[in-house]
């Protein structure tokens, strides 16, 4: 891993504190920034998300598909927990803390945007740092890529009626038309460009396509530290009049990923799947599609909305939480078939 990856939490950090500090004083700049929209999705936020879905959506390979078949129980328990198990747990968590357990604490406005961010997270399983935490539990390589196609093709057609669904149970009017556009413009487009940029690579060479990735990569994590920038801005008056938000959003997120790659991993275990098939299949059950989250919740809630800061601190808690867990991984290694 580059710098930027290693130290991702320290750089996000950072990100948080400059954002919230610009967002301080000078926030005309960013009222501006935040008017730039078309059709309710905002030009700048767009670009940088396009920026950091593209690498990604870059190394599908939807010729490797077959290659599951040899052992396809690491792929039926991804799926099944990305998409029957985790949003619904994501929706009842984030339901319970902020109408239940933080009901006195926060607005009950302000409280549905929490949990209508929250569950956006939980229905966007991971596309992109999937590949690091593969990586650093020596998972296999090829078996994680067709996982993440897998996922990638289920999300174009899933994501936006399960987020109607979930949000629809929590009481939060769900503009399909905004939901649709986003799915397209984040998702379908990104995945089809990709597919495209890659075949005219790899007609060129395979070298051609792997400089290619190396040259985008560091946009993925730039795009990154620049999106939260901007949302931390547009966030700065809320969270330094209400510092306790951040952590109230944190908790059940963190019980949740705990929760969900148990599961996983238990489950895996139970079937008998060798490590560099169960750690990855663990981590791709367990980690978020945080841009697409954060694009959606932008699109259907605003820049400044509960559901936007909630998905930005997906992004903050996130990456250490799976280091912990890529460290358990590798702790049990001796114990998986």
């Amino acid at each position: 891993m580059g710098i930027f990856e290693r130290y991702l939490s320290a750089w996000v950090a950072l990100a948080i504190a400059l954002g919230v500090l610009l967002g301080n004083y000078a926030p005309g700049i960013f009222a501006g920034i935040a008017k730039l929209q078309i059709a309710n999705v905002n030009i700048i936020v767009a670009a940088l998300i396009w920026v950091m879905i593209f690498p990604m959506m870059l190394q599908v390979d939807l010729s490797k598909l077959h290659e599951v078949k040899q052992k396809p129980q690491g792929l039926y328990l991804t799926v099944i927990i990305n998409w029957l198990v985790k949003p619904f747990t994501m929706a009842l968590l984030a339901w319970l803390f902020f109408k239940v357990f933080f009901a006195n604490l926060v607005d009950p406005s302000d409280a549905t945007e929490y949990i209508a961010g929250m569950i956006l997270l939980g229905i966007a399983p991971c596309t992109a740092m999937v590949f690091v935490w593969s990586q650093l539990t020596k998972g296999c390589a090829n078996y994680t890529l067709v996982q993440v196609t897998v996922n990638d093709v289920i999300l174009i057609f899933a994501f936006a009626p399960l987020a109607a669904l979930l949000l629809g149970m929590a009481d939060i009017f769900v503009p399909w038309s905004t939901l649709l556009l986003s799915v397209i413009l984040y998702a379908l487009i990104p995945l089809a460009a990709g597919l495209l940029v890659r075949h005219y690579l790899l007609q060129k060479s395979e070298k051609s396509l792997q400089r290619f990735l190396a040259a985008c990569k560091p946009g993925t994590v730039i795009g990154l530290l620049l999106t939260v920038v901007l949302l931390f801005a547009f966030q700065a008056q809320t969270i330094l009049s209400q510092p306790y938000i951040i952590l109230l959003i944190a908790i059940p997120l963190i019980i949740q990923t705990y929760l969900i790659f148990t599961v996983a991993y238990l489950w895996a275990w139970r079937w008998k799947l060798p490590h560099e098939i169960a750690a990855p299949a663990a981590m791709i059950s367990t980690s978020n599609f945080f841009e697409l989250a954060v694009a959606v919740a932008i699109g259907l809630f605003g820049l400044q909305s509960g559901a936007a800061l909630a998905t930005v601190v997906g992004v903050l808690v996130e990456v250490p939480l799976m280091l912990s867990l890529v460290w358990f991984a590798n702790r049990m290694r001796p114990l998986m078939a």
